[in-house]
């Protein structure tokens, strides 16, 4: 299918003109081979480096004065 194909029958789907469906920028989807990450945080972690950060940080300014 190329993009024309691709945005003409988007186009019909939605009602939308293939002008806006172009702006859009719809794309084929494509299988992944590779499994991915979740897209997740530990906050756990997040808040030990900033808190380790900080205490280097303050060391720093300690030692200076």
């Amino acid at each position: 299918m190329t993009q024309r194909d691709l945005n003409r029958a988007v186009a019909r789907a939605t009602g939308e003109s293939v002008d806006m469906i172009e702006q859009m920028g719809f794309g084929e989807l494509h299988e992944s081979t590779g499994e991915r990450q979740p897209n997740s945080i530990d906050w756990d972690e997040h808040d030990d480096a900033r808190l380790a950060v900080g205490a280097v940080r303050r060391r720093r300014l300690a030692a200076a004065v």
